[in-house]
């Protein structure tokens, strides 16, 4: 299942048109076309929020696991794996798309168009105060200055997003948003004047009552579960690619250690850098065009979070499904519980290995 399918040949001439008139530019469509020829292959590594992986459960902690898979294959990515406060794994072999996009790829419901510098529009949750709103903006116009990011707009929401967020008694982060219909009417504000990608900022609470061992290793992030659901109910309605930063009352840098998985959220005042880097190059979303999850080679998971819909669509389409044993979670889905094609593993170095031969 590599990228030189017939599906792709017997439609190169609508996607060649369908490009263009996108604004891409002529070098890029080069590149893409070359991309879908060269029989490079494709990977996924995921590894979900809120479900405290020993890899990917802090702050960018599996970025340089998946960058090894990334020089072998193009990799879709979660934004979890990647993300990491002021610093990205992202690299230009990844694509980073979010939770809800990801499901529904796999489901076959929609294909990923690469793209380049997108129109990425911010919505700032109103609850936030005006200096912490301020050290973001700073944070916008150094992302610009630095790495030539397209920002080309941003707003705050008419309304309080009202974001809470819990740790269950299973060990998994989840929330709730009383009024996330104002996220979404911003959104659409800035999807209206030209935006092609939507990041959303809100503010949180301090989450260190909910889990105050996440600092040193221990347990789940307690924001993750409802930054996911945030992500998911705007890429669900919109169909565009996005990503959610939290924001915090306190900005100020904590000088205590703490465990290097999380130390990247504990040296910068605001996480809005990472999903910026993130929705640079974040492919589009298309239901006929683009990359499809027939030219899926691999999945890779973590040992025990199996029950989820890539999984399932995975092995269903016959497309390898690995599972890291390295890597656990909060949760206690294995393999043996979905299906007896799923290969397990003991490390993310030996899947490599078993990817490469």
């Amino acid at each position: 299942m590599t990228f030189h399918t017939e599906v792709y040949h017997s439609n190169l001439n609508t996607l060649i048109t369908v490009l263009i008139k996108s604004s891409f530019t002529a070098a890029f469509l080069v590149y893409y076309i070359c991309m879908l020829d060269n029989g490079e292959k494709l990977g996924a590594f995921i590894v979900p929020t809120g479900i405290g992986a020993s890899i990917g459960g802090y702050a960018g902690d599996a970025s340089s696991y998946a960058a090894k898979f990334s020089e072998i294959s193009k990799l879709i990515v979660n934004p979890n794996v990647v993300n990491a406060g002021g610093f990205s794994g992202i690299n230009d072999n990844m694509f980073y798309v979010e939770g809800y996009s990801i499901d529904e790829f796999f489901k076959g419901n929609l294909n990923l168009i690469t793209s380049k510098h997108n129109k990425i529009g911010i919505v700032f949750d109103r609850a936030i105060p005006k200096d912490v709103l301020n050290v973001h903006i700073n944070t916008i116009n150094a992302v610009k200055c630095v790495y030539g990011i397209n920002i080309s707009d941003w707003t705050v929401t008419d309304e309080d997003a009202g974001v809470g967020f819990k740790i269950e008694g299973n060990g998994i982060s989840t929330g709730s948003i009383k009024n996330i219909e104002t996220l979404l009417n911003s959104a659409k504000e800035l999807l209206a004047r030209g935006c092609n990608a939507i990041a959303v900022v809100c503010l949180f609470d301090e989450p260190e009552e909910d889990n105050p061992d996440y600092s040193h290793g221990i347990g789940t992030d307690p924001v993750g579960g409802v930054e996911a659901i945030i992500s998911h109910y705007i890429s669900k309605e919109l169909k565009v690619p996005c990503a959610h930063s939290p924001a915090f009352a306190d900005y100020h840098i904590y000088p205590e250690l703490v465990d290097i998985r999380a130390a990247a959220e504990y040296i910068t005042p605001t996480f809005l850098p990472c999903i910026l880097l993130g929705l640079n190059n974040a492919p589009l979303l298309s239901k006929k065009h683009g990359i499809a999850v027939s030219n899926l080679d691999y999945l890779i998971m973590p040992y025990d979070a199996l029950g989820s819909t890539p999984v399932f669509e995975a092995v269903k389409r016959e497309i390898k499904v690995f599972a890291v044993k390295e890597n656990t979670t909060a949760l206690n889905v294995t393999a043996n519980k979905i299906s007896a094609s799923i290969i397990e593993v003991q490390d993310y170095e030996s899947c490599l290995n078993l990817i490469l031969d």
